[in-house]
């Protein structure tokens, strides 16, 4: 009569299957840590850039209310900081030191004067990847903003039928605010919007000051950096031959769209596509 088998017999018959999962279980420990780091690489270099927004004159961030959110739903990460509008030097080195506390990749993007400001933050920052100008100036270094607009321009005729001046006294000063009268804002700064939104606009303008507007740009970034424009064919402030001639000096890629000058009000999602198509030639 045979004997039943030992232990020691039952341990040598199981070995193999021990060991054989034990070594699966070590290729399953090596095969998900060893494409880690090729992964991690692969979504570094992927990752999407932060958009940066910033403003014009007579404006604030809420400006890009109606951006931010969709930009927000597609992934990317978004700021809109506020933009002093006190001189154009000055308005440019705060921003490159708010440019200079984020990581990785940036976009950045300018409406209006906010374009001649991101034109000179943006000069020697290497993680600033693209820039993206939204009926803005795109100033060569020694130009202003008011130069720049032309002749054509609606704010091109006598200041005190287009602006109110604080303090009021005459003649204005560099550090005279200015704002743009009701009319003004009604007939030409913001064409496109509802009469509510008009009047909304007329209400909470952030001045400029006159200095900030005629201030003569420093190096530009766009002799660097690539750059996008989005040219509305229906401005009244920046006209758009003025828009075109510096797009096509700044080597900008160009979308025009049927907007007047607050086109990221009245066209956000024009502007939105316009954003993330830079930012997708960039990641």
């Amino acid at each position: 009569m045979t004997s039943p088998p030992t232990h020691s017999a039952f341990s040598i018959r199981r070995r193999p299957y021990t060991t054989m999962i034990v070594l699966a279980a070590v290729a399953l420990v090596l095969a998900s840590l060893s494409p880690a780091s090729s992964a991690f690489s692969q979504e570094r270099r992927s990752a999407k850039p932060t958009i940066v927004l910033v403003h014009g004159a007579w404006a604030d961030a809420s400006n890009w209310s109606k951006v931010i959110p969709r930009l927000q739903g597609d992934g990317y990460t978004v700021v809109a900081p506020a933009n002093p509008l006190r001189s154009l030097s000055g308005d440019a080195a705060y921003l490159r030191t708010f440019l200079e506390s984020l990581r990785g990749p940036i976009v950045l993007v300018g409406h209006s004067y906010g374009g001649a400001v991101i034109t000179n933050a943006a000069t020697g920052n290497p993680n600033v990847k693209a820039l993206v100008y939204v009926n803005a100036f795109a100033p060569d270094e020694g130009e202003s903003g008011t130069a720049l607009a032309g002749p054509d321009s609606a704010l091109s005729v006598d200041p005190t039928t287009v602006f109110d001046f604080v303090p009021a006294t005459l003649p204005p000063t560099a550090t005279t605010d200015l704002y743009l009268k009701k009319s003004t804002v009604f007939t030409s700064f913001a064409t496109g919007l509802s009469a509510q939104d008009k009047a909304l606009v007329a209400a909470t303008q952030r001045p400029a000051t006159l200095g900030a507007l005629n201030e003569p740009s420093g190096a530009p970034a766009w002799k660097q950096i690539p750059s996008w424009y989005l040219i509305g064919t229906q401005d009244l402030i920046i006209p758009p031959g003025a828009e075109r001639a510096m797009a096509q000096r700044a080597g900008s890629t160009v979308t025009e769209y049927d907007a007047g000058h607050l086109g990221l009000l009245s066209a956000p999602r024009t502007v939105t596509q316009g954003i993330e198509r830079a930012a997708r030639a960039v990641q």
